[in-house]
């Protein structure tokens, strides 16, 4: 095992110390199974069914005496919301939709990373809120905490697992987004270990654009591993603490440590944009040179680089 192998097994191993206690705490509240029939066809039809598993997740939630669950819930019912897809189950399932999906003719489908749950899906919809201001009119963006996140410091954070599970239905969700949307200009906007998470899910992707920002790694060894035809771009603000990761992966028998190659390093081949200051949480802080940027990339307008890096890589992995 060489130096970074040592450096990642060693964050592991403080990830896991720290974790370990954490990891015994339930937050689990009960919720209705979702229906097993396929989802109506249109979005009028989405949006209600999304809206009455939030109701009666909302009337499990009473029952059950858990008022705080419950109120969040009330407040995720508001007819003027819109959720293609709703699972209280475990730690949630949100699918939500800022602005007009049904007139947009771009669309930025945004999946978050470590920690964010139901619970805290605060987190995800304000800076889905800000996005959607930033693109403007014609465009939407899709929430989506599709997927079971691993928690914030945890062994699930330093490994594949959670992302090979998540990446399947990513691809499905696209797929469904596809044959309502046929016309629109999607791109997939994957922050921390949502890029891990996209970067599992990017073999043959037909997106217009794949941003993997705050990344831990997206489980390859650089750009072209993607197996992508989708341009790849990436960035960092200045404060991420993202960036002092020993940026590797270790093979165990108990199988594989650490999430792959930094996509912002120069040898990874991702389009390295400027994401300027704030930390791990702040690409999509109002005003942010990362939200505009990111923006941007969304509308297909031209962006700010980071010094030095290449303004006309194609990012052009096999397959397609």
């Amino acid at each position: 095992m060489g130096n970074r192998g040592r450096r990642l097994l060693l964050a592991t191993l403080v990830a896991a110390s720290v974790a370990g206690p954490a990891a015994c705490v339930s937050g689990e509240v009960p919720a209705p199974v979702p229906g097993v029939a396929p989802p109506p066809s249109g979005l009028a039809g989405r949006y209600a069914a999304g809206r009455a598993a939030i109701l009666a997740a909302g009337r499990d939630a009473v029952r059950h005496g858990h008022r705080r669950r419950a109120a969040a819930l009330r407040e995720m019912a508001d007819p003027a919301r819109r959720f293609l897809s709703f699972d209280g189950r475990d730690a949630g399932r949100v699918v939500e939709v800022f602005g007009d999906l049904a007139t947009a003719a771009r669309i930025a489908v945004l999946v978050p990373g470590a920690g964010i749950t139901l619970d805290k899906y605060g987190l995800l919809r304000g800076g889905s809120m800000r996005l959607s201001a930033a693109l403007g009119d014609r465009s939407a963006v899709i929430a989506w905490l599709g997927y079971a996140t691993p928690s914030s410091v945890s062994l699930q954070a330093l490994t594949l697992d959670r992302a090979d599970r998540a990446a399947p239905a990513l691809r499905a969700f696209l797929d469904e987004l596809r044959a309502l949307r046929p016309g629109a200009r999607v791109s997939l906007l994957c922050h921390s270990y949502g890029s891990t998470v996209c970067g599992r899910a990017a073999p043959g992707l037909d997106v217009a654009a794949l941003v993997l920002f705050g990344s831990p790694g997206a489980g390859v060894a650089d750009a072209a591993a993607l197996r992508t035809r989708t341009p790849v771009w990436a960035a960092r603000t200045a404060g991420d603490w993202v960036g002092r990761l020993p940026h590797a992966s270790v093979e165990l028998p108990s199988g594989t440590l650490g999430l792959g190659a930094d996509p912002v390093a120069p040898g990874f081949g991702a389009r390295v944009f400027d994401a300027g200051g704030g930390g791990h949480s702040d690409y999509l802080a109002a005003g942010s040179t990362a939200l505009t940027n990111l923006a941007r990339i969304v509308t297909g307008s031209p962006v700010s680089w980071t010094k030095g890096a290449s303004q006309d890589r194609t990012n052009v992995g096999e397959g397609g």
